[in-house]
């Protein structure tokens, strides 16, 4: 499928000037297209980060087949779809172009790629050689962005995750075009990494081209003599959400903020929604309204 003009794609909700509060399909999997979308506009949310993955709402040998029913249906309920979370790591990989034409298509300014790994962090020389190796696979999805006229956020997951650290992310793309790839921030995972003000550095070092926003909550527990991770609604955790909210607002971001809910729940979508007005909390006491 050809690159196609977002002027000539299918409508889509018109650019936002606060951000667009969205819940990440993965936590709604029990529900079809239509009743994600309603769903979804009943507890609030405005969009949609739709998952276009392995097990996803929309599996990536069907995105150009799929992702348009999905959106349609999203839509269809007044909400937007800003980002889609995908799985791909190379420009080359069969699903790459199908998945990001049908997004532009669609006027999806977004989207997430998969993760890459570090091996054997002991070894004098791996953390180097891995940027050597990932540098062309990232710079080839950058690329593909820039023929389609899309944005790519790179995800700072924790633990043994290229980017988790940023500094290493940002060497990749620091010469890359800033509207072919940014960063999709995610607060937790660099509190985990960056604890007291680590965070507060990554954050600082990404937001001249922060394209979303991850959220999320955890701490750290001490249990049978080691410590574990352990992920919990949203507010109750390490993530210091009213600095995160106000320097969001310094950064003068507008782009999709995403709700995850990691921690083990009986209902979740009712841990949904209490996460949510947890969330438009902050966006009120920063944006307003």
């Amino acid at each position: 499928m050809a690159a196609v003009p977002f002027a000539s794609a299918m409508a889509a909700p018109s650019e936002p000037t606060r951000p667009t509060l969205c819940i990440f399909s993965k936590h709604m999997a029990q529900f079809g297209y239509d009743e994600l979308g309603k769903k979804a506009k009943e507890i609030g949310f405005e969009g949609i980060d739709l998952t276009v993955r392995p097990k996803g709402h929309v599996t990536p040998e069907r995105a150009a087949e799929d992702m348009p029913k999905a959106v349609e249906a999203i839509r269809s309920h007044g909400l937007s779809v800003p980002m889609i979370t995908t799985g791909l790591l190379r420009a080359e990989e069969a699903p790459a172009r199908p998945t990001l034409s049908t997004a532009a298509h669609l006027r999806i300014p977004f989207w997430k790629p998969g993760y890459y790994r570090y091996t054997k962090l002991d070894a004098q020389g791996t953390v180097e050689k891995a940027m050597a190796d990932v540098k062309p696979q990232i710079r080839s999805l950058a690329e593909l962005s820039r023929e389609y006229g899309i944005t790519c956020g790179f995800h700072n997951h924790s633990g043994d995750s290229f980017g988790a650290a940023v500094w290493d992310i940002r060497d990749v793309i620091s010469g890359l075009d800033p509207k072919a790839i940014g960063y999709y921030f995610d607060p937790a995972h660099a509190t985990i990494e960056g604890g007291l003000a680590g965070w507060r550095i990554s954050m600082n070092l990404v937001s001249s081209r922060l394209k979303m926003v991850a959220m999320k909550d955890a701490y750290w527990e001490k249990s049978g003599g080691k410590w574990k991770l352990q992920w919990c609604p949203i507010g109750q955790g390490m993530v210091d959400w009213p600095k995160v909210f106000a320097q969001l607002k310094a950064a003068n971001f507008t782009g999709p903020l995403t709700l995850h809910v990691e921690y083990e729940t009986k209902d979740e979508v009712a841990s949904i929604a209490k996460d949510y007005e947890y969330v438009r909390a902050q966006i009120r006491n920063v944006w307003g309204g």
